[in-house]
Protein backbone atom coordinates (compact mmCIF):
# COMPACT_ATOMS: atom_id res chain seq x y z
CA UNK A 1 0.00 0.00 0.00
CA UNK A 2 2.77 2.43 1.07
CA UNK A 3 4.31 1.61 -2.21
CA UNK A 4 1.47 2.24 -3.99
CA UNK A 5 0.60 5.54 -2.58
CA UNK A 6 4.40 6.93 -3.29
CA UNK A 7 3.93 5.50 -6.75
CA UNK A 8 0.32 7.37 -6.87
CA UNK A 9 2.36 10.63 -5.46
CA UNK A 10 5.14 10.37 -7.96
CA UNK A 11 3.20 10.55 -10.44
CA UNK A 12 1.03 13.36 -9.52
CA UNK A 13 4.05 15.28 -8.97
CA UNK A 14 4.94 14.40 -12.29
CA UNK A 15 1.87 15.44 -14.04
CA UNK A 16 2.40 19.21 -12.22
CA UNK A 17 6.39 19.68 -13.18
CA UNK A 18 5.21 18.56 -16.43
CA UNK A 19 2.35 21.22 -16.25
CA UNK A 20 4.20 24.09 -14.71
CA UNK A 21 6.78 23.47 -17.75
CA UNK A 22 4.48 23.20 -20.32
CA UNK A 23 3.20 26.86 -18.43
CA UNK A 24 6.48 28.14 -19.03
CA UNK A 25 6.89 27.65 -22.51
CA UNK A 26 3.35 29.63 -23.24
CA UNK A 27 4.07 32.14 -21.03
CA UNK A 28 6.95 33.04 -22.86
CA UNK A 29 4.92 34.24 -25.53
CA UNK A 30 3.36 37.90 -26.02
CA UNK A 31 -0.15 39.10 -27.45
CA UNK A 32 0.52 40.78 -30.63
CA UNK A 33 0.60 40.23 -34.28
CA UNK A 34 3.69 38.51 -35.66
CA UNK A 35 5.64 40.79 -38.55
CA UNK A 36 5.67 37.33 -40.92
CA UNK A 37 7.18 38.09 -44.15
CA UNK A 38 6.99 34.13 -45.32
CA UNK A 39 5.95 31.03 -44.20
CA UNK A 40 8.23 28.16 -45.04
CA UNK A 41 9.23 25.36 -43.10
CA UNK A 42 6.59 24.03 -39.85
CA UNK A 43 6.97 22.11 -36.90
CA UNK A 44 5.09 22.07 -34.02
CA UNK A 45 6.28 21.95 -29.81
CA UNK A 46 4.38 20.95 -27.00
CA UNK A 47 0.74 22.32 -26.87
CA UNK A 48 0.17 23.21 -29.80
CA UNK A 49 2.75 25.69 -30.07
CA UNK A 50 3.61 25.87 -34.16
CA UNK A 51 7.13 26.65 -35.14
CA UNK A 52 7.21 28.49 -38.42
CA UNK A 53 10.63 29.57 -40.67
CA UNK A 54 10.29 33.08 -41.79
CA UNK A 55 13.08 32.43 -44.77
CA UNK A 56 12.17 36.32 -46.02
CA UNK A 57 12.64 37.66 -42.27
CA UNK A 58 15.47 35.11 -41.34
CA UNK A 59 13.52 34.45 -38.33
CA UNK A 60 11.68 31.70 -36.35
CA UNK A 61 8.37 32.28 -34.81
CA UNK A 62 6.76 30.30 -32.07
CA UNK A 63 2.39 30.64 -32.22
CA UNK A 64 0.34 29.39 -29.84
CA UNK A 65 -2.66 28.05 -32.18
CA UNK A 66 -4.96 27.40 -28.86
CA UNK A 67 -5.17 23.98 -30.80
CA UNK A 68 -4.75 21.18 -27.52
CA UNK A 69 -7.39 18.61 -28.27
CA UNK A 70 -8.86 16.71 -30.47
CA UNK A 71 -12.08 17.25 -31.73
CA UNK A 72 -13.25 14.14 -33.03
CA UNK A 73 -11.61 11.14 -34.50
CA UNK A 74 -11.94 11.67 -38.13
CA UNK A 75 -8.86 11.98 -40.85
CA UNK A 76 -8.19 14.50 -42.69
CA UNK A 77 -9.08 14.12 -46.45
CA UNK A 78 -9.15 17.49 -48.93
CA UNK A 79 -9.42 17.16 -52.84
CA UNK A 80 -8.32 20.77 -54.63
CA UNK A 81 -6.95 22.03 -51.42
CA UNK A 82 -4.77 24.34 -53.36
CA UNK A 83 -7.95 25.37 -55.35
CA UNK A 84 -10.07 25.75 -51.80
CA UNK A 85 -7.16 28.08 -50.38
CA UNK A 86 -7.16 30.06 -53.86
CA UNK A 87 -10.66 30.73 -53.75
CA UNK A 88 -10.31 31.92 -49.54
CA UNK A 89 -7.37 33.99 -49.75
CA UNK A 90 -8.61 35.69 -53.24
CA UNK A 91 -5.96 34.32 -55.79
CA UNK A 92 -5.96 32.00 -58.31
CA UNK A 93 -4.71 28.27 -57.71
CA UNK A 94 -1.61 28.70 -59.92
CA UNK A 95 -0.45 32.05 -58.12
CA UNK A 96 -0.45 30.25 -54.79
CA UNK A 97 2.22 27.87 -53.27
CA UNK A 98 1.94 25.55 -50.59
CA UNK A 99 5.30 25.42 -48.88
CA UNK A 100 5.30 23.00 -46.13
CA UNK A 101 2.85 20.72 -44.12
CA UNK A 102 2.39 19.29 -40.39
CA UNK A 103 0.31 17.85 -38.07
CA UNK A 104 -0.64 18.50 -34.84
CA UNK A 105 0.39 15.87 -32.24
CA UNK A 106 -2.62 17.26 -29.81
CA UNK A 107 -5.34 17.29 -32.25
CA UNK A 108 -4.89 15.84 -35.25
CA UNK A 109 -5.47 18.82 -37.39
CA UNK A 110 -2.86 19.60 -40.42
CA UNK A 111 -1.48 22.90 -41.09
CA UNK A 112 -0.48 24.31 -44.43
CA UNK A 113 2.60 27.21 -44.98
CA UNK A 114 1.37 28.90 -48.28
CA UNK A 115 2.43 31.77 -50.44
CA UNK A 116 -0.30 34.24 -51.77
CA UNK A 117 0.79 35.49 -55.07
CA UNK A 118 4.29 35.10 -56.39
CA UNK A 119 7.73 36.91 -56.42
CA UNK A 120 8.91 39.51 -53.96
CA UNK A 121 5.08 40.29 -53.60
CA UNK A 122 3.79 37.20 -52.26
CA UNK A 123 2.48 37.22 -49.07
CA UNK A 124 2.24 34.16 -46.32
CA UNK A 125 -0.88 32.49 -45.25
CA UNK A 126 -1.47 29.57 -42.73
CA UNK A 127 -4.43 27.48 -43.46
CA UNK A 128 -5.83 25.02 -40.88
CA UNK A 129 -7.81 21.51 -41.72
CA UNK A 130 -9.49 19.72 -38.79
CA UNK A 131 -10.04 16.44 -38.45
CA UNK A 132 -13.62 16.39 -40.10
CA UNK A 133 -11.29 18.20 -43.21
CA UNK A 134 -12.76 21.97 -42.85
CA UNK A 135 -10.38 23.99 -44.06
CA UNK A 136 -10.14 27.46 -42.84
CA UNK A 137 -7.60 30.49 -42.21
CA UNK A 138 -5.34 30.70 -39.04
CA UNK A 139 -5.31 34.11 -38.12
CA UNK A 140 -1.98 35.73 -36.63
CA UNK A 141 -3.68 38.60 -35.74
CA UNK A 142 -3.83 39.39 -31.78
CA UNK A 143 -2.14 35.73 -30.95
CA UNK A 144 0.61 34.97 -28.83
CA UNK A 145 3.87 34.46 -30.41
CA UNK A 146 7.76 34.68 -29.95
CA UNK A 147 10.22 35.45 -32.13
CA UNK A 148 13.94 34.38 -33.12
CA UNK A 149 15.84 36.23 -35.80
CA UNK A 150 19.09 34.05 -37.45
CA UNK A 151 22.43 36.26 -37.30
CA UNK A 152 24.35 34.97 -40.21
CA UNK A 153 22.26 34.22 -42.89
CA UNK A 154 22.66 33.27 -46.60
CA UNK A 155 20.23 35.63 -49.14
CA UNK A 156 17.44 33.85 -50.35
CA UNK A 157 14.57 30.93 -49.59
CA UNK A 158 17.36 29.08 -48.61
CA UNK A 159 18.22 30.23 -45.53
CA UNK A 160 15.59 28.10 -43.42
CA UNK A 161 15.18 24.83 -45.85
CA UNK A 162 13.87 22.70 -42.74
CA UNK A 163 12.79 22.34 -38.88
CA UNK A 164 11.94 20.72 -36.35
CA UNK A 165 11.25 21.05 -32.11
CA UNK A 166 13.43 17.92 -30.47
CA UNK A 167 13.79 17.68 -27.09
CA UNK A 168 13.61 21.35 -25.80
CA UNK A 169 15.45 22.82 -28.75
CA UNK A 170 14.10 24.26 -32.34
CA UNK A 171 16.58 22.40 -34.73
CA UNK A 172 17.30 24.68 -37.84
CA UNK A 173 19.01 23.88 -41.27
CA UNK A 174 19.58 25.85 -44.38
CA UNK A 175 22.68 27.86 -45.45
CA UNK A 176 24.48 30.83 -43.53
CA UNK A 177 26.69 33.74 -44.52
CA UNK A 178 29.70 31.61 -43.92
CA UNK A 179 32.63 30.33 -46.15
CA UNK A 180 31.10 27.01 -45.39
CA UNK A 181 27.50 27.76 -45.71
CA UNK A 182 25.28 24.72 -45.25
CA UNK A 183 24.30 25.28 -41.52
CA UNK A 184 22.77 23.22 -38.52
CA UNK A 185 21.61 25.28 -35.87
CA UNK A 186 20.22 24.36 -32.28
CA UNK A 187 18.14 27.37 -30.81
CA UNK A 188 16.57 26.78 -26.99
CA UNK A 189 13.36 27.31 -26.61
CA UNK A 190 11.80 29.18 -24.98
CA UNK A 191 13.37 31.66 -27.06
CA UNK A 192 16.49 34.38 -26.18
CA UNK A 193 18.90 34.09 -28.86
CA UNK A 194 20.00 32.16 -32.03
CA UNK A 195 23.73 31.81 -32.23
CA UNK A 196 25.41 31.39 -35.97
CA UNK A 197 25.39 27.58 -35.73
CA UNK A 198 27.60 24.53 -36.99
CA UNK A 199 28.75 24.47 -40.35
CA UNK A 200 28.18 20.97 -42.05
CA UNK A 201 29.99 19.02 -45.02
CA UNK A 202 29.23 15.38 -46.42
CA UNK A 203 31.08 13.53 -49.09
CA UNK A 204 28.22 13.14 -51.71
CA UNK A 205 29.51 9.48 -53.25
CA UNK A 206 26.99 10.35 -56.30
CA UNK A 207 29.47 13.34 -56.92
CA UNK A 208 32.57 11.95 -55.62
CA UNK A 209 33.83 15.12 -53.08
CA UNK A 210 32.82 16.79 -49.95
CA UNK A 211 30.26 19.50 -50.26
CA UNK A 212 29.70 22.51 -47.96
CA UNK A 213 27.70 24.62 -49.83
CA UNK A 214 24.43 22.24 -50.38
CA UNK A 215 22.11 22.90 -47.75
CA UNK A 216 19.89 20.06 -46.01
CA UNK A 217 16.86 19.50 -47.56
CA UNK A 218 14.53 17.71 -44.94
CA UNK A 219 15.81 15.98 -41.58
CA UNK A 220 14.58 14.33 -38.88
CA UNK A 221 15.84 13.69 -35.20
CA UNK A 222 17.03 10.29 -34.53
CA UNK A 223 18.28 8.78 -31.11
CA UNK A 224 20.84 6.00 -31.96
CA UNK A 225 22.82 4.55 -29.09
CA UNK A 226 20.89 6.51 -26.66
CA UNK A 227 22.22 9.54 -28.37
CA UNK A 228 20.33 12.17 -30.53
CA UNK A 229 21.00 12.35 -34.45
CA UNK A 230 20.34 14.33 -36.88
CA UNK A 231 19.31 12.39 -39.89
CA UNK A 232 19.55 14.77 -43.11
CA UNK A 233 18.78 13.73 -46.87
CA UNK A 234 20.42 16.10 -49.36
CA UNK A 235 19.86 16.33 -53.07
CA UNK A 236 20.92 13.79 -55.23
CA UNK A 237 20.01 11.68 -52.43
CA UNK A 238 22.93 11.64 -50.00
CA UNK A 239 21.48 10.60 -46.43
CA UNK A 240 23.60 11.48 -43.57
CA UNK A 241 23.54 11.44 -39.79
CA UNK A 242 24.95 14.12 -37.17
CA UNK A 243 25.28 13.26 -33.84
CA UNK A 244 23.52 16.62 -32.15
CA UNK A 245 26.63 16.29 -29.23
CA UNK A 246 28.87 17.18 -31.98
CA UNK A 247 26.79 20.52 -33.34
CA UNK A 248 28.84 23.06 -31.77
CA UNK A 249 28.50 26.40 -31.96
CA UNK A 250 31.14 27.51 -34.88
CA UNK A 251 32.26 24.13 -35.43
CA UNK A 252 32.96 22.46 -38.99
CA UNK A 253 31.42 19.22 -39.01
CA UNK A 254 31.68 16.11 -41.44
CA UNK A 255 28.54 13.86 -41.37
CA UNK A 256 29.04 10.20 -41.78
CA UNK A 257 27.12 9.42 -44.98
CA UNK A 258 25.24 6.16 -44.78
CA UNK A 259 23.15 5.77 -47.67
CA UNK A 260 23.15 7.10 -51.53
CA UNK A 261 19.33 7.10 -52.61
CA UNK A 262 20.01 7.62 -56.30
CA UNK A 263 20.69 10.78 -58.59
CA UNK A 264 18.72 13.65 -60.28
CA UNK A 265 16.31 13.52 -57.05
CA UNK A 266 14.85 15.84 -54.78
CA UNK A 267 14.09 15.16 -50.92
CA UNK A 268 10.78 16.56 -49.72
CA UNK A 269 10.00 15.77 -46.36
CA UNK A 270 10.56 13.13 -44.27
CA UNK A 271 9.45 11.11 -40.89
CA UNK A 272 10.44 8.38 -38.46
CA UNK A 273 8.45 6.13 -37.71
CA UNK A 274 7.69 2.64 -35.89
CA UNK A 275 6.32 -0.40 -37.49
CA UNK A 276 6.08 -4.46 -35.71
CA UNK A 277 8.86 -3.56 -33.42
CA UNK A 278 11.33 -1.85 -35.98
CA UNK A 279 12.03 1.62 -37.10
CA UNK A 280 11.85 3.11 -40.61
CA UNK A 281 12.60 6.63 -42.29
CA UNK A 282 9.52 7.57 -45.11
CA UNK A 283 10.70 10.07 -47.32
CA UNK A 284 8.99 11.70 -50.29
CA UNK A 285 11.04 12.73 -52.99
CA UNK A 286 10.84 14.48 -56.30
CA UNK A 287 11.74 11.41 -58.48
CA UNK A 288 11.42 8.96 -55.94
CA UNK A 289 8.04 9.20 -54.71
CA UNK A 290 7.66 7.24 -51.18
CA UNK A 291 10.38 5.78 -50.06
CA UNK A 292 10.46 3.64 -46.86
CA UNK A 293 14.27 2.61 -45.76
CA UNK A 294 15.14 0.54 -42.37
CA UNK A 295 17.06 2.41 -39.35
CA UNK A 296 17.81 -0.99 -38.76
CA UNK A 297 22.26 -1.44 -38.79
CA UNK A 298 22.66 2.29 -39.31
CA UNK A 299 25.21 2.59 -36.66
CA UNK A 300 27.45 0.31 -38.43
CA UNK A 301 26.72 0.48 -42.02
CA UNK A 302 30.31 1.27 -43.50
CA UNK A 303 30.72 5.22 -44.06
CA UNK A 304 30.45 6.20 -47.52
CA UNK A 305 33.73 8.38 -48.58
CA UNK A 306 34.09 7.18 -52.36
CA UNK A 307 32.54 8.00 -55.29
CA UNK A 308 30.17 5.28 -55.78
CA UNK A 309 27.64 4.65 -59.38
CA UNK A 310 24.05 4.31 -58.38
CA UNK A 311 22.62 3.45 -54.93
CA UNK A 312 24.29 2.40 -51.60
CA UNK A 313 24.33 1.90 -47.80
CA UNK A 314 21.12 1.38 -46.37
CA UNK A 315 18.55 0.00 -48.77
CA UNK A 316 15.44 1.87 -49.80
CA UNK A 317 11.95 0.28 -50.83
CA UNK A 318 9.90 1.92 -53.17
CA UNK A 319 6.03 2.37 -52.20
CA UNK A 320 4.48 0.97 -54.94
CA UNK A 321 1.15 3.24 -54.77
CA UNK A 322 3.18 6.64 -54.24
CA UNK A 323 5.53 6.54 -56.75
CA UNK A 324 5.40 10.10 -57.88
CA UNK A 325 3.75 13.31 -57.01
CA UNK A 326 3.97 13.17 -52.99
CA UNK A 327 4.59 16.83 -51.55
CA UNK A 328 4.86 16.89 -48.27
CA UNK A 329 4.36 14.60 -45.60
CA UNK A 330 3.87 14.52 -41.95
CA UNK A 331 2.83 11.56 -39.42
CA UNK A 332 -0.53 11.75 -38.51
CA UNK A 333 -0.80 8.95 -35.40
CA UNK A 334 1.21 6.13 -35.02
CA UNK A 335 -0.36 4.28 -37.64
CA UNK A 336 -1.23 6.86 -40.59
CA UNK A 337 0.73 10.10 -42.39
CA UNK A 338 -1.02 12.42 -43.99
CA UNK A 339 0.13 13.94 -47.21
CA UNK A 340 -0.29 16.42 -49.51
CA UNK A 341 -0.07 14.74 -52.90
CA UNK A 342 0.26 16.35 -56.67
CA UNK A 343 -3.54 15.03 -58.73
CA UNK A 344 -4.90 15.36 -62.18
CA UNK A 345 -6.33 18.47 -61.46
CA UNK A 346 -4.54 20.08 -58.44
CA UNK A 347 -3.62 18.83 -54.92
CA UNK A 348 -5.27 16.67 -52.35
CA UNK A 349 -4.68 15.89 -48.80
CA UNK A 350 -4.67 12.55 -47.91
CA UNK A 351 -4.32 10.23 -44.86
CA UNK A 352 -2.41 6.77 -45.69
CA UNK A 353 -1.81 3.91 -43.64
CA UNK A 354 2.31 3.95 -42.55
CA UNK A 355 3.80 1.26 -44.97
Amino acid sequence: MVRRTLLALAVVALAACSARADSKLLDSLSSGTPDLKSAGALAFGPEGILFVGDPAGACIFALDTGDRSADGKGMPKVEGIDSKIASMVGVKADALKINDLAVNPMSGNVYLSVSRGTGPDAKPVLIKIDRASKVSEFDTKGVKFAKVTLPNPAKGAEVITQIQYVKGNVYVAGLSSEKFASNLRSIPFPFKEADKGASVEIFHGAHGGLETRSPVRTFAAYDINGETNILAAYTCTPLVRFPVKDLKVGEKVTGTTVAELGNGNRPLDMVIYTKGGKDYILMCNSKHGLLKIPTEGIDKVEAINKKVNGKAGLKAETIEAFKTNVLQLDTFDKEHAVILVKADKGMNVETIALP
